[in-house]
């Protein structure tokens, strides 16, 4: 059983979809899961709020001991799942084990429980490795993160001596969040210089001010909980608030914000907004140039998949 979309993803890119018994509702890779499969977490509906409605709202659940997802227990005493796979990384983003743990005591369920709480990209491949571990399939994991390494190394020599552009990452608008955890990793790893960034440390939230005194030569706005057209919905704020700096939206969810095989995808997108003329575009869909600027950034006018 999955409770965090990443361990979903994980699980299938593991051929073990099979064995999948439950999802959350966030689920949405692959986009048959959540049809296929019982649904075993709920969360509010935020999609009629601000970025600002939904920090408060967020702010002040857990301030007030409030839970932000509901574990339907009834589901979970049914399924009777042999391994349930959690985090402790974020409140916001998922059912930290502890919570968990106690649902299944309260029900009597003998699920183990495997937290998975990577902080860098490094880490996140290392996840894949022990979810194969833990489920009997360590040579598939290490084949899966043989192709990720594959691709990364791919990417790494089509950017290999180009200059690095300084990128800030906004991983919230309102207030803005500068990114951390893995989010600085995937802009080295495509040839950029993270700014205004947390490498492997947690996401806070900071100022425009201190995100503009970094000196970012282009702004990606990955927003969390958001694909593309919520990712360039958010940019409207950061166009605002950054004036004159070229600015990119990206599919957050699928291939910046959670830990699993996509921030590959990730990677290789963003190399392709750092490096327009070095990395093929993406497929349609997965990055919008919202603001032009002085970059060579002629990805704007190239077909995809170019």
């Amino acid at each position: 059983m999955s409770l965090l979309p990443s361990a979903t993803e994980i699980v299938y890119a593991l051929g073990l979809g099979d064995d999948l018994v439950g999802v959350t509702f966030e689920c949405d890779e692959p986009s048959t899961a959540r049809s296929e499969k019982a649904v075993v977490v709920a969360g509010r509906d935020t999609s009629g709020m601000t970025p600002a409605d939904i920090d408060r709202y967020v702010r002040e659940q857990l301030a007030n001991g409030g839970d932000l997802y509901t574990l339907h227990a009834g589901a979970l005493a049914r399924l009777r799942p042999d391994l349930i796979l959690t985090q402790d990384l974020c409140r916001v983003c998922a059912l930290p084990s502890g919570q968990v743990a106690e649902a299944l005591d309260y029900l009597g369920c003998r699920a183990g429980v495997l937290s998975l709480d990577p902080y860098t990209l490094g880490e996140v491949l290392d996840t894949i490795r022990t979810v194969g571990e833990r489920t009997g399939v360590p040579d598939r994991a290490e084949r899966v993160i043989a192709g990720l390494r594959g691709r990364l190394a791919r990417v790494a020599a089509r950017v290999a001596g180009r200059p690095r552009r300084r990128v800030a990452v906004v991983e919230w608008t309102d207030p803005p969040f500068a990114a951390g955890h893995w989010i600085p990793d995937l802009v080295t790893a495509a040839g950029g210089e993270p700014v205004a960034a947390r490498p492997g440390q947690r996401s806070v939230a900071v100022t425009w001010s201190a995100i503009a005194a970094a000196e970012p030569e282009l702004v990606i706005v990955a927003p969390c909980g958001y694909h593309l057209a919520g990712a360039v919905a958010h940019s409207a704020i950061v166009t605002a608030a950054l004036p004159g700096v070229p600015v990119w939206a990206i599919d957050a969810d699928s291939l910046v914000v959670r830990p699993g095989p996509r921030l590959v995808d990730g990677v290789e997108a963003i190399a392709a907004i750092v490096h327009p003329d070095a990395v093929p575009a993406p497929p349609e869909g997965r990055i919008a140039l919202v603001r032009p600027g002085n970059l060579p950034l002629s990805l704007a006018n190239r077909p995809s998949g170019e």
